[in-house]
């Protein structure tokens, strides 16, 4: 993929998935989110390979921000940052940790037809229950991700499947001009392999095309095999890979 399509699928995941705040020095967005611990929302994410002026000192810089936020310092290392960048964090130490995959796919070439018209809640507290207890995450999360969620400015879409009462698969799809990122998406434990998440998606993407989108992208973790072969299934393909960049303990 072109770094003018990385930038820009970038830029749409940042109002996607909003940090509380963002400071930028030079090119680098150092994004930050005191509610919740998501390396996403709190690490420097360089935007162009060709901005090295003084690594040293601003890599010191950005790691006493984030000390004095409460948060290990950490860069998210996506095909927009220097190659130059890269090298001098593994120099110093900085571990690399937590690959993963940015996923396309044209929805043009989605098979859709099979697609439950499904109606996103409007209910950001229920969403954020059904989605922890699916991931049977903390519930000391809520707080940060419906601070998060309530932020997003694009147009978004939030999915639940129940059985009786009980949720067992949720995404999060958010609509940005042509593009269409998915978030969130899980399955409960037991429930997986049933088609669950496949259904999920296609009805996100499903709502996401009826109102004008015409691509998907979402990230998953390269660890996560069986998610990339069901995404590969629904048509998505690689476009590109990042991965963190971690200060060693102080």
């Amino acid at each position: 993929m072109q770094l003018a399509q990385i930038r820009q699928i970038e830029a749409v995941g940042f109002r996607a998935w909003p940090a509380s705040s963002v400071h930028y020095d030079g090119s680098w967005a150092i994004r930050m989110t005191a509610s919740h611990p998501s390396k996403r929302l709190n690490s420097v994410n360089p935007l162009d390979p060709g901005d090295t002026a003084n690594m040293e000192q601003r890599v010191e810089r950005a790691a006493q921000r984030f000390r004095a936020y409460g948060r290990p310092p950490i860069f998210r290392q996506s095909p927009l940052a220097p190659q130059e960048l890269d090298q001098y964090l593994a120099d110093i130490g900085w571990s690399r940790i937590d690959e993963s995959m940015v996923m396309t796919a044209d929805l043009a070439r989605v098979d859709l037809s099979d697609a439950l018209d499904q109606i996103p809640l409007k209910d950001i507290g229920r969403f954020i229950d059904a989605a922890l207890k699916v991931q049977d995450e903390s519930a000391a999360l809520k707080p940060g991700l419906f601070e998060v969620i309530s932020a997003i400015r694009p147009s978004k879409g939030l999915f639940v499947i129940e059985e009786g009462t009980v949720p067992v698969s949720t995404a999060i799809c958010v609509h940005d001009g042509a593009l269409a990122g998915l978030f969130n998406i899980g399955t409960a434990t037991d429930r997986r392999r049933t088609g669950l998440g496949r259904t999920i998606i296609k009805s996100a993407l499903k709502w996401a095309q009826q109102h004008g989108a015409r691509k998907s992208w979402l990230q998953v973790e390269v660890a996560n095999t069986a998610a990339i072969t069901l995404y590969e299934q629904l048509g998505f393909q690689e476009a590109y890979r990042y991965a963190y960049r971690q200060a060693p303990e102080q």
